[in-house]
């Protein structure tokens, strides 16, 4: 996989694909639409976030490039890369158990704090997707 150039894209299966780990300075696009939500997306080397409808859905540091990011009720799946470890935050329902697969294999399980955030680290390589699934226990 490569970076997202346009900074974030609707993909052909009706996921989302984002970031720019690869920029120098600061990008962002605001006001996209896809499936009637708003996205926001801030990125480059040294950060990557995301936000739908004003409301925080992923931030990593350093910046990643996201791939095909579907969230649901109960689960959050995504491929990420980067240029090396990242620490990833993502936006959850508040105050619930979630067990995270990395590559198809259980980190554990974790739990959201009051804000709905669940932070974890990976280890990335350019030009490695790495598959995260998370999913409420």
């Amino acid at each position: 996989m490569a970076v997202v150039r346009e900074l974030i894209r609707t993909e052909e299966n009706g996921t989302i694909s984002f970031g720019d780990y690869g920029l120098d300075t600061k990008s962002k696009l605001s006001d996209f639409d896809h499936q009637g939500d708003m996205y926001k997306v801030k990125t480059f080397r040294e950060i990557t976030k995301l936000e739908r409808n004003g409301v925080f859905v992923y931030e990593s540091v350093p910046g990643t490039a996201v791939f095909d990011l579907e969230q649901t009720d109960g689960s959050m799946s995504f491929s990420v890369e980067g240029q090396g470890d990242a620490q990833i935050t993502v936006g959850l329902e508040e105050n619930m158990e979630y067990e995270i697969f990395i590559n198809q294999e259980s980190t554990g399980r974790m739990r959201t704090n009051l804000g709905g955030k669940l932070s974890f680290s990976t280890e990335l390589s350019e030009g490695i997707s790495t598959g995260v699934r998370i999913v409420k226990s």
